[in-house]
């Protein structure tokens, strides 16, 4: 006796999972289920609205993975990335941050200064930041979009026509020469695209792994002067392209059982 075929609701999960493990074709995952492409499309475009799914860059199927997923991938490079960065600010500036986790670990490292006013569109930044009273914290208001946890929408843009931050930071999924930032939805470019020109100076904080990736379809141009920051030492051979705008970030020393920067 055949076992009867499950609900919608647990094909559904049960899609994720595939996803996740790797199937990504329409055909395969059709058959794999027992249902029509055309339910599988309607499937993936109900998970892709709750955030679960995306279609990836060459239009395969993968997951977007959530913040906490994203702070453990190259974990020590992020917070180089991070600390270079915050040693930019200067006292009494306002810093404007994107989403993202090596923002959020950069929001880590402004929390104990005095006199910053901080404005962002990140919930991992709100965290870091919510709880430090020499921070004057602004918060971008509009949708979470999840699972990235960035704060989208029309209300983000109408907002960030008030504000001229003294330098903007921002995040990507990866980083493309002549192409610009990487990102997982429309929504997420377009907002994008409105920070890194809010600023007086902007910067691309990128571990090594983004440098030239395209993992999604959506782009934000980087149509302004801009520095990248990344922990690429040999950028300028490795990715040529980058060379005449990039900090590279690189790991404090340890002298006499302290850290420090030269």
């Amino acid at each position: 006796m055949s076992q009867p075929r499950p609900g919608t609701r647990d094909r559904r999960a049960m899609l994720l999972e595939a996803v996740r493990d790797g199937s990504g074709g329409i055909a395969e995952l059709a058959q794999e289920f027992g249902v029509s492409e055309s339910t599988i499309r309607r499937d993936l475009a109900s998970l892709a609205g709750a955030g679960h799914v995306v279609r990836t860059y060459g239009g395969a199927l993968d997951t977007e993975r959530s913040p906490r997923e994203k702070d453990r991938e190259h974990a020590a490079a992020k917070d180089v990335i991070a600390r270079e960065a915050a040693a930019l600010v200067q006292d009494g500036e306002v810093v404007l941050l994107d989403a993202g986790t090596t923002t959020g670990r950069l929001a880590h490292h402004l929390a104990h200064r005095e006199g910053l006013t901080v404005v962002t569109n990140g919930v991992n930044a709100i965290r870091e930041l919510a709880g430090f009273s020499g921070i004057d914290l602004i918060i971008l208001g509009g949708r979470v979009r999840r699972p990235d946890e960035a704060i989208l929408g029309e209300s983000v843009l109408a907002q960030l026509r008030h504000i001229s931050p003294d330098r903007v930071f921002l995040g990507a999924d990866g980083v493309v020469a002549g192409r610009g930032l990487c990102c997982s939805s429309l929504e997420q470019s377009v907002v994008k695209h409105a920070l890194l020109h809010a600023g007086g100076q902007a910067y691309v904080l990128a571990d090594r792994s983004k440098l030239d990736q395209a993992p999604f379809s959506y782009w934000t141009p980087l149509d302004r002067d801009h520095r990248l920051i990344t922990d690429e030492p040999r950028v300028d051979v490795t990715f040529s392209q980058f060379a005449q705008s990039v900090i590279v970030a690189r790991a404090p020393e340890i002298v006499g059982g302290a850290a420090h920067h030269e």
